[in-house]
């Protein structure tokens, strides 16, 4: 891999954009590789991702112009749907995805974050969809899952506008989840993947599934999706172990407890 980076830290996998001198802009290549990066996952032993850009200025700065100036109709389209597919992918990955968010987060950047379960970002983070200024619109996903995190009015108000927000104003639409000092970061979200981790990691990704999956539907569906992976969960080990440690647990403090005696 020339421009991704991937590395292991117990359960935690943190997937780098290493593009610095490009503010990690994304192009083909990058793309590509972000989707092999993600094929090559074992998703058996880890138990959830933290995504992240190379560098102090820049998580995405976009899709790279340089490349996308001289598509065609046919080939922006292509473009779009390499794009989607990878973010789709990664949207949908088995475990969850946490967006560390490093600086500029453009076009592009905003959506591989917002692709992610959640995101957090440093206090420089500065968020956006410029492409009307460009002459063109969101190809990403920008104009379906803004829309889906912010509220319609609120997406509609930053794609039309072209305009930029900074972290504070991301915090409050809900565009992420928490802010922090630059140098706290990667602590900070590997700290949340850890405590993602340690749950059981079948009802996590069933919870996953079920909140995506039911968003796309009215809630009668959303309710029976729900229903089957509640059931999916049952006879599983993580189950039996946590339900009978609760109950063990339960059991020892009642037994801890001191009857009242009248005096």
């Amino acid at each position: 891999m020339e421009f991704i980076t991937y590395e292991v830290e117990e359960m935690i996998g943190v997937i780098t954009i290493n593009r610095p001198k490009a503010l990690n802009a994304l192009n083909s290549q990058v793309l590509e590789e972000l989707d092999a990066t993600l094929d090559s996952v074992d998703v058996g032993t880890v138990r959830a991702l933290v995504l992240t850009g190379a560098g102090e200025k820049s998580f995405v700065a976009g899709a790279d112009i340089g490349e996308m100036s001289t598509l065609s109709k046919a080939e922006g389209e292509a473009f779009g749907k390499k794009g989607n597919d990878v973010f789709r992918k990664l949207e949908t990955f088995p475990i969850p995805v946490i967006a560390a968010v490093n600086g500029f987060a453009l076009g592009g950047g905003c959506e591989i974050s917002m692709s992610c379960d959640i995101r957090i970002c440093s206090d420089n983070a500065i968020f956006g969809q410029p492409e009307v200024g460009l002459g063109i619109t969101p190809g990403f996903g920008g104009t379906q899952r803004l829309a889906r995190i912010v509220g319609v009015g609120m997406a509609k108000q930053m794609i039309y506008t072209a305009r930029n927000i900074k972290a504070d104003e991301a915090y409050r639409i809900g565009l992420v989840n928490a802010v922090y000092p630059l140098e706290e970061l990667m602590p900070a979200a590997k700290k949340l993947a850890k405590t993602i981790a340690i749950n059981a990691p079948i009802a996590v990704r069933n919870c996953k599934k079920a909140i995506n999956e039911g968003l796309d539907v009215d809630m009668d569906q959303a309710i029976v999706i729900e229903e089957k992976l509640f059931g999916d969960c049952f006879e599983t080990e993580d189950q039996k172990a946590g339900m009978g440690n609760f109950l063990e647990k339960d059991k020892e403090k009642k037994l801890k407890v001191v009857p009242f005696k009248n005096m």
